[in-house]
């Protein structure tokens, strides 16, 4: 469709999927003395769709009329059904229908809650239209799920070391394995707890990458770079080092030095891993040559000088995870940074505060940030338990 001069053909469509449905209010229902405040939660309100869903499909698109927040209602649309009022409220606990007499209306009710969500799959190009729109304006929220993704990375680490120590533990251990009456052999614990150990030490390193990309793009938005959430999706897409010169200054030596060193573990083993793992050292392939196999290095780069024969890129798990933890230790663990604060709060970022100028007031200071942090943690907990 085309959006928004095809709206009024999809709004009569889903009118008539609706139908008898209709405004409680434009129709002018009778119902009874405080109906608003005494009707009860239905079993079939439960399979309702999400309450976005529903307050866009009739308060954006079908124009019904929305009665406003109520003490732990976020929002309240009378609906009327074969002449009976109900409500589509968005509560405390959930999206429901609300009903007089649910016992004697469950029937109804399930009706209402097929017709409701036929409507809301044949409403999918409007959302899709409305999503699209947001986007390319600055009134939106980021979710933040750092610390989720600091937990898987710090789970992670903490396993690596633990198999690095037990590997270590077991370097001298020699069991004798009898396979026969008369074969038997070694065998040595360290070596398979020791590949153990660098599958746990790349996982670490991957979800860190992963974990700093997330945060730097709420960093981003903190010091005000980003403003709408094209702005967001753009950043989105660049590479981890587009993300980290966004967040840090690498004109600053004591930042350029994590950035060349995180750049670096980030070419040579998490490209290794994305890139096929045909080896950690880049070894793709072996030269038939008068010296025998010669190794073939693939060290994932464009251009005429994509192979070599050359060494210099392998890695050392152990040394990679002290440079992570360094960096760690310098901006996530240091209080020297106040969007480091914010981020640490869950709070999602505004989009709006990043325009006026709400973000900048707040990064002015530590102590600046975290009298934000509380103020917003407040209102978020009142918006969230639907406190009016």
């Amino acid at each position: 469709m085309n959006f928004p001069n095809d709206i009024e053909i999809l709004r009569r469509k889903v009118e008539k999927i609706l139908d008898p449905i209709a405004s409680a209010v434009e129709k002018g229902t009778r119902a009874e003395k405080d109906f608003l405040f005494t009707p009860s939660r239905t079993e079939a309100g439960r399979s309702l769709p999400p309450y976005y869903l529903v307050y866009f499909l009739f308060v954006d698109l079908l124009g019904y009329k929305n009665l406003g927040q109520f003490e732990k209602v976020a929002w309240s649309i009378p609906i009327d059904y074969d002449g009976t009022a109900y409500l589509l409220e968005h509560r405390k606990f959930g999206m429901g229908l609300f009903a007089s007499n649910k016992e004697n209306r469950e029937s109804e009710c399930q009706e209402i809650a097929k017709k409701i969500n036929k409507a809301v799959r044949v409403a999918h190009p409007y959302f899709e239209w409305v999503a699209n729109e947001a986007a390319k304006r600055s009134d939106l929220n980021v979710l933040n799920h750092s610390l989720r993704l600091h937990d898987r990375y710090v789970f992670l680490v903490n396993e690596y070391k633990k198999k690095m120590q037990e590997a270590n533990s077991r370097k001298d251990e020699r069991i004798r394995i009898e396979y026969s009456n008369t074969s038997w052999g070694i065998e040595i614990p360290y070596y398979a707890l020791k590949n153990e150990s660098e599958w746990l030490a790349i996982s670490a390193i991957d979800a860190f990458y992963s974990f700093t990309e997330h945060i730097f793009i709420h960093a981003s938005i903190l010091k005000g770079l980003l403003l709408t959430g094209e702005d967001v999706a753009n950043l989105a897409d660049k590479d981890w080092a587009s993300k980290f010169k966004s967040c840090l200054d690498i004109q600053e030596q004591d930042v350029k030095v994590h950035y060349d060193q995180l750049i670096s573990i980030k070419r040579q083993i998490r490209n290794y891993v994305a890139h096929g793992a045909f080896g950690k050292n880049g070894e793709a392939f072996q030269v038939h040559t008068g010296a025998g196999a010669v190794p073939l290095l693939m060290p994932h780069q464009k251009g005429s000088s994509r192979f070599s024969m050359k060494s210099g890129i392998e890695f050392n798990e152990e040394e990679a995870i002290k440079a992570i933890e360094e960096f760690m230790s310098f901006y996530w663990e240091s209080r020297m940074f106040p969007e480091v604060i914010y981020i640490q709060s869950s709070l999602p970022t505004i989009l709006p505060y990043a325009s006026d100028s709400t973000y900048t007031r707040a990064m002015a200071s530590i102590e600046d940030m975290e009298s934000f942090v509380e103020y917003l943690s407040r209102m978020h907990d009142d918006a969230a338990n639907m406190d009016w």
